[in-house]
């Protein structure tokens, strides 16, 4: 009975986790009232699985059984994003208007210094801060709270892949849903590679640097 009781507030404490971390997402992107998401998010993903689970294994980071497969996985999630990008925006943009885009895009000039640094960002704030945000900390809390299953973990992806399209609600109506569509094939791999985070960073900064490097070209 004391078993039972503890998973009862053990799924309790991640629902709340959860709510309270939806609550920062749609705070910040959607009314403006709390600081950026992503350092927030990761800030407390790295002290609630180290306090919780006792090490960041948890999150996703740990060794893979196989690097190569990992690799391969990101590179198909590149991949499948890519192709997937422009039907989206061409068939909801007559319907809901053209997507937003950053100022970090809209910046010029886009000279070398520009790319070094707007890949540094990718690399750090979008590969490694959203990721453990959103495929390592909000997936992993809501498969807690909904009982850790293997349907659980399907229907935890789809929350933190709902979410991270908000996350990108400056894009307008297409732009958080090609960011959603973004959140599942990323989650996808995610489950994929057995939960495996270097997964989903690897494949999100090689997503976002195949995008700063056709800016930089003027392919884009």
């Amino acid at each position: 009975m004391d078993q039972v009781t503890q998973q009862a507030k053990g799924r309790t404490l991640s629902a709340l986790e959860f709510v309270l971390a939806a609550a920062v997402v749609v705070g910040h992107n959607v009314w403006a009232v709390v600081p950026n998401e992503v350092p927030i998010l990761a800030l407390a993903a790295l002290i609630s699985v180290r306090v919780r689970e006792g090490g960041w294994g948890a999150l996703g980071f740990r060794r893979p059984k196989s690097w190569l497969r990992v690799v391969l996985i990101a590179l198909a999630a590149v991949v499948l994003r890519l192709i997937v990008s422009d039907p989206i925006e061409a068939v909801l943009t007559p319907i809901f208007g053209a997507p937003s885009t950053s100022a970090i895009v809209t910046s010029s000039p886009h000279d070398l210094r520009w790319m070094i640094t707007t890949l540094a960002l990718v690399w750090t704030f979008a590969a490694f801060g959203e990721e453990i945000s959103y495929r390592g900390y909000l997936t992993l809390r809501a498969s807690d709270a909904l009982g850790g299953s293997t349907a659980a973990w399907i229907i935890a992806t789809v929350m933190a892949a709902v979410l991270f399209g908000v996350g990108h609600y400056y894009k307008g109506p297409v732009g958080m849903i090609d960011s959603g569509v973004a959140g599942l094939i990323l989650g996808a791999a995610y489950l994929l590679s057995g939960r495996c985070l270097w997964t989903t960073i690897l494949a999100h900064g090689l997503i976002d640097t195949t995008g700063v490097t056709l800016l930089y070209l003027g392919l884009a």
